[in-house]
């Protein structure tokens, strides 16, 4: 079955942020966004730990070690780029002004939960850090994951076993099968793989899913 790499899963998510944008991107795989931000665009990238107008990775050699992400990821600074405090950082997050965070997850449930940490592993983020006040904030949750864990479970569940991060708070699930809305209605598929058919993703995801009339 062919699936899209986690640069492709990146680059899709890209293509769905707009100009003018005040965007956070999450630790781990969303990161990986920044790449595929056409450089003539504005948006605006924020990071948790104090930052505003994040640019592309940094070439090698070219590293500030004062100059990281929330991740610990070395980063680069546009112009008109700026620092603050972690605390008035937070704030933008959790006063609604960022229009959209980009998060991975360990689950993703049919209305929209999200469950993106855990403690019980040793390699284990110790704790949810700014998720939470990323989910509850943002105007808009983009998740981006594998659609199945590496022993073959759905990823999407019914009702999420990790511990939730937010409730009721993801606007749109990417994956390296599909793209799906999450809608009062339940899950809506908007686009797929070359070569799988609806029939094999609902089988699956193993939740009801619903087809968007323009797939």
């Amino acid at each position: 079955m062919q699936r899209l790499t986690r640069d492709q899963i990146a680059a899709r998510v890209a293509r769905d942020i707009p100009e003018g944008a005040y965007v956070n991107l999450g630790i781990g795989l969303p990161t990986m966004v920044t790449r595929h931000l056409p450089a003539e665009l504005d948006i605006f990238l924020h990071s948790e730990n104090g930052l505003l107008g994040m640019g592309p990775p940094p070439a090698p050699g070219e590293e500030d070690e004062d100059l990281i992400n929330a991740g610990k990821q070395p980063v680069t600074l546009l112009p008109g780029g700026s620092y603050f405090h972690h605390a008035d950082s937070f704030a933008m997050m959790r006063g609604g002004h960022l229009d959209i965070c980009v998060l991975g997850a360990f689950q993703v449930s049919e209305k929209g939960d999200l469950a993106n940490w855990h403690t019980g592993a040793p390699d284990a983020i110790p704790a949810v850090g700014g998720a939470m006040d990323l989910a509850i904030g943002a105007k808009r949750v983009f998740v981006m994951m594998e659609h199945q864990t590496k022993s073959g479970e759905s990823k999407i569940v019914a009702d999420c076993s990790y511990p939730l991060t937010g409730v009721g708070c993801v606007s749109r699930i990417y994956t390296d099968l599909a793209v799906l809305d999450v809608t009062p209605e339940g899950l809506v598929v908007r686009e797929m793989v070359d070569g799988l058919s609806f029939e094999e993703l609902r089988r699956i995801t193993g939740v009801p899913l619903a087809y968007a009339p323009a797939l």
